[in-house]
C-alpha cells in the first residue's frame, strides 16, 4: 500500500537510526506507537509490503501523520515505547493495564509496627510487600501472621514517653490474647521486634527461620515440663507446616526467579507469571490482552515481562520464558528457554495455567454466544407470536437474469447460527420464464416433499423473500403437502421493515433496532448472495459452452474438456495450433482456429 505524497515526503527525512515513531489518525491523535533499530527501514516497511494482515493494512489507511524519537540503543527504545503505550493507549498497540489498584501488606515504621492491607503506596510509611495478584491469598498470609505472632492492631502513637505517662489503656484484643498491651508497657519492644524479624521472612517466602524459632520454644518448654506452652508452639509450627504445604514447592534450590508463559489465539494472548522465591512460588498471576494487529507471541510477551516485573517489583535475576523474547533492557538478568529439569517444569505449570485460562475464555464466550442466540429466538418467538422457540429457521429466494437459467436457493439457520451443510440450491424445473411466484411453490414444494420422505425433522419458521404474493405460494404448497400449522411461514417484503403473515392482508412491523428484524435481515442477505453466486456461476458456464458448442464438428464433450483446464474461450484462442493439436488432435485443433478467425473477420472490416 503506498503511502500519501505528505507521508513519503515524512519517511524519507527518517533516519536510519534506533528510535520510537508514532502514527497519528484523524483529529491528530496517536493510533499507534512503535520501535525500530533503523526507524527509516521499519517505518518504509508498512507501505512496501504487500502481505499485511487486514489489520495492519486498516492501521496504514488510518495514518495521518508521522513523528519520531531517536534514542541512544535499541533498549532506550524500548523503554520509551513502553512509556508511551501507557501514557496514550493508542488504539492499535497492545494495552497495557496499570497496576495501581493490587493490594499490598505494609509493615509500618512506627515503634512497634503493624501489618495492615492498603492499595495506596506512601512513601516513608513503611516497608511494602507485594503486590498480591490474589487478594485472598494476601488475607491468608495476613491471618496466618495474626494467628502467630500478638501483633497489635490500634494506631496509638507508642512512644516511650506516653507509655510512662499511662495514656492508653487495654482493649479487648489483650483479653481476646490476640495482643501483648505494649500500649501499657506488657511487652518489652525488643521481643516485638523478634516477631517483626519473623514476619518480614515469612512476607519473603522464607519460613525457615520462623519455624526454626517454634521448634525451639516448643523443644525448650517440654523440657520445662511446660506442656500446654509447648503445645501452643506446636500448633503454630503445624500452621506454618500446612501454610507451606499449600505453597507450591519446586526446588529448594531455585531462588528468586520469574517464569513467563505464552500461549495465544486468533483474538486475544493469554500471560501466565510465575514468582518464586526460595524454592516456592510467592505468586501467580494470568492475564489476557487483546491483539491490535496479529502481533507474534514474542512481540506481545516482551513489554508483558517489563510491566509485570515493574507492577510486582521483581528483582529477580533470571527470567524464564517458553519461547525466545527480543533483547531486553535488563542489565545484569538473563533470559533462558529450559528443555528440561525443574525449571522445565516450571514453564510447564505456566503453560497449563495459560491453557486453562484460554479454555475458560473461549467456553465462556462459547457460552455467551449460546445465552444470545436464546435471546434471540425468544425474541423471534415472542415479535411472531410463534408457539415454539424457533431453533430451525428457513428462507427460500429465487434467482433469474432476464428471464434466463432460473434458480432458487435455500439456506438454514440453526440455533440462529448458519448451518451451511443444509444449504441448498435448486434448479427451476416446471417453470418456464421468470416466474416468481409458481417458482416458489416449486422450491417450496420439493424441499419439504423430501424432508417429509427423509424423515427428517421440519423447521419452525420458513421466510421467503418477497411479499404477499411469494408468501401465498409457499402457503399453497405446505397445504397441498399436508403440512400447514405444522411450521410458521413469513415473508419479507423489499422493505425489511415489513413482514406478512398469512391471512393478514397488513403487514406486521417490527422495531427497526430489534434482534428479530436483524437476523431476518441477516439470512435475506445470505440467501441473496448464495443464489446470487449460483445463478451466475450457471449463467457463465451456460455461455461459454454455447459459444463452443456452436462450433460445428465440435462435440460437448470436447468443448467441456477445453473449458475445464483453460476456464474461459480467451484463453483457449490465445493458444497455438501445435498446443491444440496436443489437446483435442489436428482435426479438431484446425476446425478450431478457422471458427476463431471467421469470428475476428467482421472486426477488421
Amino acid at each position: 500500500m503506498a503511502a500519501r505524497p505528505e507521508l513519503q515526503d515524512q519517511i524519507r527525512q527518517l533516519p536510519h537510526r534506533p528510535g520510537v515513531y508514532k502514527y497519528f489518525g484523524e483529529e491528530d491523535s496517536i493510533i499507534y506507537v512503535g520501535k525500530a533499530i533503523d526507524l527509516r527501514k521499519r517505518v518504509s516497511s508498512y507501505f512496501t509490503k504487500q502481505d499485511h494482515n487486514k489489520k495492519t493494512q486498516q492501521l496504514v489507511k488510518n495514518i495521518r501523520r508521522i513523528e519520531f524519537t531517536i534514542v541512544d540503543s535499541e533498549s532506550d527504545a524500548f523503554l520509551l515505547e513502553n512509556n508511551l503505550i501507557k501514557q496514550h493507549q493508542p488504539k492499535y498497540n497492545i494495552l497495557l493495564k496499570d497496576g495501581k489498584t493490587y493490594p499490598y501488606l505494609l509493615l509500618t515504621n512506627e515503634r512497634f509496627p503493624r501489618l495492615i492491607p492498603t492499595r495506596n503506596k506512601i512513601p516513608g510509611h513503611g516497608r511494602y510487600y507485594g503486590p498480591y495478584a490474589n487478594v485472598t491469598g494476601m488475607n491468608l498470609l495476613l491471618e496466618l501472621i495474626r494467628a502467630l505472632y500478638p501483633l497489635r492492631t490500634c494506631t496509638y502513637n507508642l512512644s516511650p514517653q506516653n507509655i510512662e505517662a499511662g495514656k492508653f489503656k487495654v482493649c479487648l484484643e489483650y483479653h481476646l490474647g490476640n495482643c501483648k498491651g505494649p500500649c501499657e508497657g506488657h511487652q518489652e519492644e525488643e521481643a516485638y521486634n523478634q516477631y517483626i524479624q519473623q514476619i518480614r521472612q515469612i512476607l519473603n517466602g522464607d519460613l525457615r527461620l520462623p519455624k526454626q524459632y517454634f521448634r525451639d520454644r516448643m523443644t525448650q518448654a517440654a523440657q520445662d515440663q511446660q506442656y500446654e506452652l509447648a503445645h501452643q508452639f506446636k500448633l503454630k509450627l503445624d500452621k506454618l507446616d500446612d501454610f507451606q504445604s499449600k505453597s507450591t514447592i519446586v526446588n529448594a534450590s531455585l531462588s528468586n526467579i520469574d517464569v513467563f508463559s505464552i500461549v495465544s489465539n486468533e483474538k486475544s494472548a493469554f500471560i501466565s507469571y510465575l514468582k518464586v522465591m526460595n524454592g516456592s512460588i510467592v505468586l501467580t498471576q494470568s492475564v489476557e490482552v487483546q491483539k491490535k494487529l496479529d502481533e507474534p507471541d514474542e512481540e506481545i510477551l516482551a513489554p508483558l515481562i517489563m510491566q509485570m516485573r515493574q507492577e510486582f517489583e521483581s528483582e529477580s535475576k533470571e527470567i524464564l520464558t517458553n519461547l525466545p523474547v527480543p533483547n531486553l533492557p535488563l542489565p545484569g538478568v538473563s533470559i533462558t528457554q529450559p528443555q528440561i529439569g525443574d525449571k522445565r517444569k516450571l514453564i510447564e505449570l505456566g503453560l497449563k495455567n495459560v491453557l486453562y485460562l484460554r479454555k475458560e475464555k473461549e467456553s465462556m464466550n462459547d457460552r455467551s454466544k449460546d445465552l444470545n442466540e436464546v435471546r434471540i429466538m425468544e425474541t423471534i418467538r415472542k415479535d411472531l407470536r410463534l408457539t415454539e422457540l424457533p431453533k430451525h429457521i428457513e428462507c427460500f429466494d429465487n434467482s433469474n437474469f432476464q428471464g434466463d437459467n432460473p434458480v432458487a436457493a435455500m439456506v438454514c439457520f440453526r440455533n440462529a447460527r448458519p448451518s451451511k451443510k443444509d444449504y441448498r440450491h435448486y434448479h427451476i424445473k416446471t417453470v418456464i420464464g421468470p416466474n416468481d411466484f409458481d417458482s416458489m411453490y416449486e422450491v417450496v414444494t420439493r424441499r419439504y416433499r423430501r424432508l417429509v420422505d427423509e424423515g427428517a425433522s421440519l423447521p419452525q419458521l420458513v421466510i421467503v423473500d418477497g411479499g404477499k404474493g411469494q408468501l401465498s405460494m409457499a402457503v399453497k404448497a405446505l397445504k397441498d403437502l399436508n403440512l400447514w400449522g405444522q411450521m410458521a411461514v413469513i415473508g419479507i417484503a423489499k422493505r425489511l421493515e415489513e413482514i406478512y403473515v398469512p391471512n393478514d392482508p397488513l403487514p406486521l412491523y417490527i422495531d427497526k433496532k430489534s434482534e428479530s428484524l436483524r437476523l431476518f435481515q441477516r439470512m435475506r442477505d445470505e440467501v441473496h448472495r448464495f443464489g446470487i453466486t449460483f445463478h451466475r456461476s450457471r449463467r457463465d458456464a451456460g455461455t461459454l459452452k454455447t459459444e463452443l458448442t456452436d462450433v460445428k464438428g465440435l462435440g460437448p464433450v470436447t468443448a467441456d474438456k477445453l473449458l475445464t483446464k483453460f476456464k474461459s474461450v480467451k484463453k483457449i484462442k490465445e493458444l497455438t495450433e501445435p498446443e491444440l493439436t496436443a489437446e483435442v488432435g489436428k482435426a479438431k485443433a484446425r476446425i478450431l482456429l478457422t471458427y476463431f478467425r471467421q469470428q475476428e473477420e467482421p472486426q477488421q472490416s
